[in-house]
């Protein structure tokens, strides 16, 4: 799985499927003009997925869509499939790059831009705001007080609060759907989840579109729900804070230690928690989902007050290569950027995902190392050399990614810089995770720039959107640099990062203007594909066997007679391995509702109230089982039901064969 860097979190089934939506925007006085945004729900977005995503989709529509005008965003859970980054780092924990993954991303992304494309339409766009206060906290507090105070006085939290909207409407003023941007980590599950989910954004676009269409499946409404990630870098959804989970400590049960989220001097045991942790995570989930769709559903509701978005339509792209990237700062010094490292403090980990061994944040290069790791550190990527070392100062550098190629480049060098201007509402597309502080200095530099520049006038709205097109990993202050919790040991570029993005994307504000005569803006060389390079130690399936005397598809295990609300359900199935057929559009299992004598799917596996789990009983011999549940929900119609699972077995020979078990009849009263 992919968000914690766990060899250990291997996902075993499903919570809910991963889905990718898009929205178009083209100026109806020039079409050509045209912006894609799309919100995918992965981890972050990858240069190696846009490459397909854009090769795919030039192909199909020539000359519409580019580099220029496609961004891939991400909703930044951290229960996703992993092996899809095409940066060696991110793939370690994946054991290498897995295709079939990258392949299902890609295919599903296209997907959402084809049919986003088919159901261009005239019509409006509105925007608007509120304030979320209960649905993020900030993970790193004592890191964002190093900022000035003058700054942090102009801000009533440590975190944004705010949830920004645009509404899309048709002609007659019926909403079709909307793109919103909040900052809040999608870790409200936590590392020891092996359910592929959407985490609280995925859930909070299922929920909203529910509640629109609540008789239309999953992935098949009309309507579309947008919760795009926003400067996530310092946000936590475990919003009660972190305390110690050491049993038996004098500590456990008390607050994490401040400065360092440390127990008993190590992190292991420091956990943040989120608003429902004494229930499950999942129900944290669900409730900073329903916050997030509480927020939207206030600026929906405002329909044509709301404020019209209006001015043409324009995008800029260029690549920049970051290492050693040598910029003008505001008071006319020059700063420059470094190729990647990654610090002591990022293998700290964060209060959402604790680090291991004796590594912890705010950990600087006045403190002495451990040396066993000095020595450690060297044989996994080189020592840095010493323009390195100043050029991060005062980050301790422990993984010198920037220097490690073999077998390929460990982290990206080039990034993507981008901005979508759709009338007065710009989009700077991020290639990293800002923090809180960070993405504020980002919007007032642009919005600024923009109306100096006459691109937009005083009524510019800029949010922040990413992680999105690369990973670069975080961006942080200057000021938090410093203090070097994760945030600050994992912003990739060193110390001048922030500074080197908002010189590049203030130069290109120009570019989104109406001057045509401008052209193209200068840009670095493309990043280089790593594809055909990439390498994967994940074994494939073999053989799938049913147990002696039994089929695929038999139950094992089958439900009871009858259920009532808030009961969950349960049959355990023969069955095979998941890798022999994703089903995409599709779905490994069903609840059927026998209606007028015949049956009809009422869940799938892609509603948060069924789960699917897979586990492989013996490797030798190919065989597995499968467990179906479905917790029944409050208002379920009363009547006759039935567990449904489809799967694909695979012989020797490579054929796949796909199967179907079927529970017993029960009933819901």
């Amino acid at each position: 799985m992919m968000g914690y860097a766990s060899l250990a979190q291997t996902d075993t089934g499903l919570h809910m499927r991963q889905r990718a939506r898009a929205w178009i925007v083209a100026d109806a006085s020039n079409p050509s003009d045209r912006v894609v945004y799309i919100n995918a729900d992965i981890a972050m977005g990858d240069t190696g997925v846009r490459r397909s995503v854009i090769n795919a989709l030039s192909s199909e529509f020539p000359g519409v869509y580019s580099a220029a005008n496609v961004a891939l965003g991400s909703t930044h859970q951290h229960s996703g499939v992993g092996g899809y980054l095409e940066n060696l780092l991110p793939q370690i924990t994946a054991l290498g790059y897995v295709k079939e993954t990258a392949d299902a991303i890609v295919n599903g992304t296209v997907l959402a831009v084809r049919r986003a494309h088919a159901s261009l339409a005239p019509g409006r766009l509105r925007y608007g705001n509120t304030t979320v206060v209960d649905g993020n906290r900030n993970r790193s507090p004592t890191a964002y007080l190093a900022n000035p105070a003058e700054e942090r006085a102009m801000y009533q939290y440590d975190q944004d609060k705010d949830l920004s909207l645009v509404r899309f409407e048709d002609e007659n003023g019926n909403a079709r759907g909307f793109l919103s941007f909040y900052a809040v980590h999608g870790t409200s599950l936590y590392e020891n989840n092996t359910l592929v989910s959407g985490d609280n954004k995925g859930m909070a676009a299922f929920l909203y579109e529910n509640m629109v269409e609540p008789n239309s499946m999953p992935g098949n409404t009309t309507f579309v729900a947008g919760f795009t990630q926003s400067n996530v870098g310092d946000t936590s959804p475990n919003t009660l804070g972190a305390y110690c989970e050491s049993p038996g400590q004098p500590w456990d049960g008390q607050p994490c230690e401040a400065e360092h989220s440390t127990c008993g001097n190590k992190t292991e045991d420091c956990h943040g928690r989120g608003p429902g942790f004494r229930i499950s995570d999942f129900e944290s989930n669900r409730i900073i989902a329903q916050l997030q769709v509480d927020g939207a559903s206030t600026i929906m509701s405002q329909g044509s007050s709301l404020p019209e978005v209006s001015g043409s339509v324009k995008s800029v792209h260029v690549y920049l290569n970051m290492s050693y990237h040598s910029f003008t700062l505001a008071n006319g010094s020059t700063a420059q950027t470094c190729p990647p490292a990654l610090g002591y403090g990022f293998a700290g980990g964060t209060t959402d995902g604790p680090g291991a061994f004796d590594f912890i944040q705010g950990d600087n290069s006045s403190q002495p190392q451990n040396p066993f790791w000095e020595i450690v550190k060297g044989a996994i990527t080189p020592y840095p050399p010493a323009e390195q070392a100043a050029c991060h100062y005062p980050k301790p550098i422990l993984l010198d990614t920037g220097y490690a190629n073999t077998p390929y480049p460990w982290s990206p060098h080039i990034v993507d810089i981008q901005m979508l201007k759709i009338g007065n509402f710009v989009i700077c597309v991020m290639p990293g995770e800002l923090t809180t502080m960070s993405g504020r200095r980002m919007r007032e530099a642009i919005r600024a720039k923009l109306i100096s520049s006459g691109v937009v006038g005083d009524d510019a709205y800029v949010v922040i959107a990413g992680p999105a097109n690369t990973y670069g990993h975080y961006v942080a202050t200057r000021e938090e640099y410093s203090v070097q919790r994760y945030e600050g040991a994992s912003t990739l570029f060193g110390p001048f990062t922030l500074e080197a993005y908002i010189d590049k994307y203030s130069s290109l504000v120009p570019y989104l203007g109406d001057n045509s005569s401008l052209g193209d803006p200068p840009s670095d060389d493309a990043p280089p594909d790593l594809s055909g390079e990439a390498i994967s130690l994940q074994t494939p399936v073999i053989v799938d066997n049913p147990p002696l005397g039994k089929h695929f598809g038999d139950v094992l295990k089958d439900v009871e007679s009858s259920y009532s609300a808030g009961q969950t359900v349960y049959a355990q199935f023969v069955g095979a391995n998941p890798r022999n057929n994703l089903r995409l559009e599709g779905s490994f299992l069903t609840v059927d509702h026998l209606s007028d004598g015949a049956w009809a799917t009422y869940r799938t596996d892609s509603h948060p109230s069924t789960t699917y789990q897979w586990a492989r009983t013996s490797t030798l011999l190919g065989t597995s089982t499968v467990n179906v549940s479905w917790c029944v929900e409050l208002g379920t119609p009363t009547g006759t039901y039935r567990l449904k699972y489809y799967g694909d077995a695979k012989a020797l020979s490579g054929a796949i064969t796909p199967f179907e078990g079927t529970s017993g009849n029960f009933t819901v009263s």
